[in-house]
């Protein structure tokens, strides 16, 4: 599978590698029990010194989640422009959400999924923005799809089974394990388009 492997955190920088490892400690640990002090530990920084690169733990969560969206987005689109066919957009779109969910970026992706609570009304409105822009992307294409005649669904329902369905594939799906990405790709492919996928 040619997936993307985007510098989502920059890790030649401390605000990169700040972010980095606040990503993995909220996912292992969960948003509410990690610490500031927890986080500039795993970068050798002094908890008082983060305080330089971020205003609060919220600020980290927040940035991590804008961070990822803005990135999925980016790869999106370049996805999306390199595919020759409607078939193929519908597989870019599977293509960049499994890249995430299971690439370089898993931490920070799956933050996103789960941590949206702790973050304050404000804040929240302005990712939903974002993430609202890639799911528009998705029923564009879904759209297409459906007028192509690749699928029956309509395009926002298509858009939640598939998205629900990949989502899912975090708790589940190991890609060193016996099923390789490729393959994954080939069977959320099928889910998607039926025997349209082949």
């Amino acid at each position: 599978m040619n997936t993307p492997t985007p510098p989502v955190f920059d890790p030649d920088t401390p605000r990169g590698r700040l972010l980095a490892a606040a990503a993995r400690l909220f996912r292992t640990k969960g948003y509410a029990a990690t610490t500031v002090r927890e986080i500039g530990a795993e970068t050798g920084i002094l908890s008082g010194s983060l305080f330089y690169h971020f205003r609060s733990k919220e600020e980290i969560l927040f940035t991590v989640m804008e961070t990822v969206i803005a990135a999925m987005r980016r790869d999106l689109a370049a996805e999306l422009a390199r595919a020759g066919d409607c078939r193929a957009r519908v597989r870019a779109l599977i293509t960049v959400e499994l890249a995430y969910l299971h690439g370089p970026a898993n931490d920070a992706a799956a933050v996103l999924f789960h941590e949206w609570r702790a973050l304050s009304p404000d804040r929240r409105a302005v990712l939903l923005a974002g993430r609202n822009a890639y799911f528009n992307e998705w029923e564009r294409v879904l759209a297409e799809a459906r007028q192509a005649g690749l699928t029956t669904l309509e395009p926002e329902i298509l858009r939640q089974f598939l998205h629900g369905a990949l989502a899912w594939t975090s708790f589940w799906y190991r890609p060193d394990g016996p099923m390789p990405p490729e393959a994954l790709l080939e069977r959320a492919a099928t889910l998607a388009l039926g025997a349209a996928a082949d």
